[in-house]
């Protein structure tokens, strides 16, 4: 498969496809307009910092994020990560299990285990396989890395409390929908979901992308 992102040209596109088959998806772009597009570079330094970000707001992940860069001289290589000790990884405010995470997605990335300059060639599926077989990723920070980093336009990070909360207020429904259900809420989306998800953390008021079970606040500024 080609690396393509998911640019705002590709994004208007598919959320204009999927206008035509969801009658609120239309009627939230006429009054909203487009969601900027979220593309990030793929490869380590974009995975370490969905790491940083788990359970975090986004302005105390950009802060940890910030003062890790400077530990590692702005050079974010799983090289440079490992070279660091857990005093400074510490003072940079990663907690235990996230300098574990870290350094296991680290040496994952440099023994091969996880083929980061290979991953836009797989499947949707085989990435989230290949990603959530790290300790410290689920299928959310999976499926994030697929839609901002590789440009999976369909990929859907359901599990996401912010995504549920937009959909709730999309449709008009009395409760925020469950991972599960929203997965067939949207079913009828595809091959668009993941236009559709951008759309919905814009209707939730998000800027950001924070990881689920943080609560339904702005997604992680990865």
């Amino acid at each position: 498969m080609t690396l393509v992102p998911l640019d705002r040209t590709r994004l208007e596109a598919a959320l204009e496809a999927l206008a035509e088959r969801d009658r609120e998806v239309e009627a939230a772009l006429a009054r909203l307009g487009p969601p900027e597009p979220r593309v990030r570079e793929p490869g380590f330094a974009t995975l370490l910092r969905i790491v940083v970000a788990q359970q975090l707001s986004t302005k105390a992940a950009a802060a940890i994020w910030a003062r890790l860069e400077r530990a590692m001289a702005g050079a974010c290589r799983p090289e440079a990560f490992l070279a660091l000790g857990e005093a400074e990884l510490r003072a940079a405010g990663l907690s235990t299990r996230k300098i574990t995470y870290g350094r296991g997605l680290a040496e994952a990335v440099l023994d091969g285990r996880l083929p980061v300059d290979e991953l836009h060639r797989l499947e949707d599926e085989e990435v989230v396989a290949r990603i959530t077989a790290l300790a410290g990723f689920g299928r959310w920070s999976a499926e994030i890395y697929l839609l901002f980093a590789l440009g999976r336009v369909d990929a859907f990070p359901a599990d996401d409390l912010g995504l549920q909360a937009g959909f709730q207020r999309l449709k008009g429904l009395e409760r925020r929908p469950s991972a599960r259900a929203l997965r067939q809420l949207v079913a009828h989306w595809a091959p668009w979901r993941g236009a559709g998800a951008l759309l919905l953390w814009r209707l939730h008021g998000a800027a950001t992308l924070e990881p689920a079970g943080a609560g339904p606040r702005p997604p992680p500024n990865l």
